[in-house]
């Protein structure tokens, strides 16, 4: 069982500051690009989410993988953890660099916060729904 605080803004578990080392390393601009971005992703979790590296990247997990983040050598991206979540937004994310799974953004400039609450608040439906199905199949 994963440790949580009460307060999703000051969850700091082992797995926590794993997330905060590896943003310790990442080169400005995208420390700070990516500590909005986890910000904005923060504000809008259920209290018992938590953060961890997953593959190597930070990542939030309520009732299973919820998005993730990382920053390359040349761009940010920003994980939905739901390949479906990119084609169904395509239209709001035309501006932006796309593949499977990924949307990829300047090291400089932020995802609009918006957008990445759009994107979130739209992961944590998709994840209570499949916990939802898979409880009232066990019963």
């Amino acid at each position: 069982m994963r440790k949580t605080t009460k307060d999703p803004k000051e969850k700091l578990g082992s797995a926590a500051r794993n997330v905060d080392k590896y943003l310790a390393k990442v080169p400005e601009p995208a420390r700070t690009t990516l500590g909005k971005l986890r910000a904005t992703i923060r504000s809008v979790v259920p209290a018992e989410t938590t953060e961890e590296l997953s593959y190597g990247i930070p990542s939030f997990r309520y009732k299973g993988g919820l998005v993730g983040y990382a920053a390359f050598k040349k761009h940010c991206s920003f994980f939905p953890m739901q390949a479906s979540l990119i084609d169904d937004m395509s239209d709001e994310l035309k501006n932006y660099r796309t593949s499977k799974g990924t949307l990829q953004f300047a090291l400089d400039e932020p995802l609009p916060a918006t957008l990445v609450k759009k994107m979130v608040k739209a992961r944590i439906q998709e994840n209570e729904h499949k916990k939802a199905r898979r409880q009232s199949k066990a019963l």
